[in-house]
């Protein structure tokens, strides 16, 4: 994150604050499930198993193989339109977050919280180099081993001691994205799903003048931006 453009830091913790507004929804709404949290999810299959409780485990289990089917899909639309990566990839997760708020006013069941883990693995696909995602937007473990790993750095003299600030930032907006979705969640119920969509829909329109803007600078420069 250190090599990040601060412009695309901020969107990095608007998305994490989306992917914790959405997370609550689904942790509220349907007994301890995760929309983005896969290593919940995963703790909840090993458990329920262990348990007895196959239904609970599959469920557990659909929730992982969504939220994989998300990612597959924003990789393959990031491939696609490589110039407009970034927008591409969130008019997806806008498009899979209709659909689920669409479907939670006829039918709100447990479809309705796989198209969130699809939709939030598809928003992991935004932060690419290399092949590699470089910010994990839903993934506050990785975010605060981040801290601590750039915490310690500073503390031994390292030049950059702000470096673990970015890394924070991205878990405030992940944690106060989890207070606004319970707060929607206890007043709207599923309508709160909508401002999901707004949101995701907002910032498909940010990124895409960041792109614009990203894209005039390769034509002044002749180099993209870092």
């Amino acid at each position: 994150m250190s090599r990040t453009e601060p412009r695309f830091i901020a969107l990095a913790v608007a998305l994490a604050a989306l992917a914790g507004f959405v997370d609550a929804l689904a942790y509220t709404s349907f007994g301890g499930f995760f929309a983005s949290f896969m290593s919940g999810n995963t703790t909840r299959l090993g458990v329920e198993l262990g348990s007895g409780m196959v239904g609970n485990g599959v469920m557990a289990l659909a929730l992982i193989m969504c939220f994989i089917a998300g990612v597959i899909l924003a990789t393959v639309v990031g491939r696609a339109w490589e110039k407009w990566r970034q927008p591409a990839i969130l008019a997806l997760v806008t498009a899979l977050l209709i659909a689920a708020a669409a479907l939670a006013m006829v039918y709100p069941g447990a479809q309705v919280l796989l198209l969130l883990a699809a939709a939030m693995g598809a928003e992991n696909g935004m932060f690419e180099r290399d092949g590699e995602v470089t910010i994990g937007v839903t993934y506050m473990t990785g975010s605060i081993v981040r801290i601590g790993q750039k915490l310690a750095h500073a503390l031994m003299g390292d030049k950059d001691r702000l470096a673990w600030g970015p890394w924070l930032l991205l878990w405030l907006g992940f944690i106060g994205g989890v207070w606004l979705g319970a707060k929607a969640q206890a007043n709207l119920h599923w309508q709160a799903l909508w401002l999901a969509v707004v949101a995701a829909a907002v910032l498909t329109g940010i990124a895409a003048l960041i792109g614009k803007v990203g894209q005039r600078k390769v034509r002044e420069v002749g180099q993209p931006p870092q």
